[in-house]
């Protein structure tokens, strides 16, 4: 009889304590579920976080120049040094920015030319021999202005009416060259040296010579040649 009372005790107090353990069970899982997705959104947003700093990161980093110019004659002055951007899957693009110098010659002071370039490379880095390659085509196009108030971009009212059809502040320029690249040691501050010559011609040149039987090609193509320094 006794024995009987226990066990009827034992199971009234499974019967009635079941529920609450359950009860308990089901709000112990639902607390860290609540706990996971927390972290989970923590670690969605922070790895949105990070991928927005290094999509910001990569937009600086290439605004960074990557390599150095310098430039000599070229209708952009005597001399012109800047910095360039090279891209594309070969970086058979680049683009140069650079600042020019006009001596004394005729005029009765010096003259500062500002000038975009973009280079277009077909066939980049042709192995030539150790450390050597060779660009057998580079062409492009370019802009140059001459920062000084004796030139203008609209005729001035001084003149009759068309009686220059062209600006003499900004020229446009076409040109074709050739390179010639050696890679440099590690410990040098720069990657690869690059020597390359250029002929050009602009606008003003090309439209006087169509139809001139007078002007050859020599008359309208000047020659430049430089420098390439690569940075990055």
């Amino acid at each position: 009889m006794k024995w009987s009372i226990i066990k009827w005790g034992v199971g009234l107090f499974l019967f009635v304590t079941s529920p609450l353990c359950a009860q308990q069970d089901a709000d112990s899982i639902r607390i860290k579920e609540r706990e996971a997705h927390r972290l989970a959104r923590q670690e969605r947003l922070r790895a949105r976080y990070e991928r927005k700093l290094m999509n910001y990161q990569t937009t600086w980093q290439k605004l960074i120049p990557k390599y150095q110019k310098l430039q000599f004659a070229g209708s952009i002055g005597l001399i012109s040094l800047g910095m360039g951007w090279d891209y594309g899957k070969k970086d058979q693009w680049e683009t140069d920015f650079l600042i020019g110098f006009i001596p004394r010659f005729s005029s009765n002071e010096a003259k500062v030319t500002l000038t975009l370039k973009q280079n277009y490379i077909p066939w980049t880095n042709v192995y030539l021999a150790k450390r050597w390659s060779f660009d057998p085509l580079t062409t492009g196009i370019y802009v140059n202005t001459v920062l000084d108030d004796a030139f203008w971009v609209k005729e001035p009212d001084r003149y009759p009416s068309n009686y220059y059809k062209f600006s003499t502040r900004i020229r446009f320029h076409a040109f074709i060259g050739q390179r010639l690249t050696f890679g440099l040691d590690r410990s040098a501050p720069f990657k690869k040296m690059t020597v390359f010559y250029e002929f050009s011609t602009c606008d003003l040149y090309f439209i006087s010579a169509v139809g001139n039987r007078y002007i050859g090609l020599g008359d309208i193509l000047s020659l430049s040649f430089g420098i390439k320094l690569q940075i990055l």
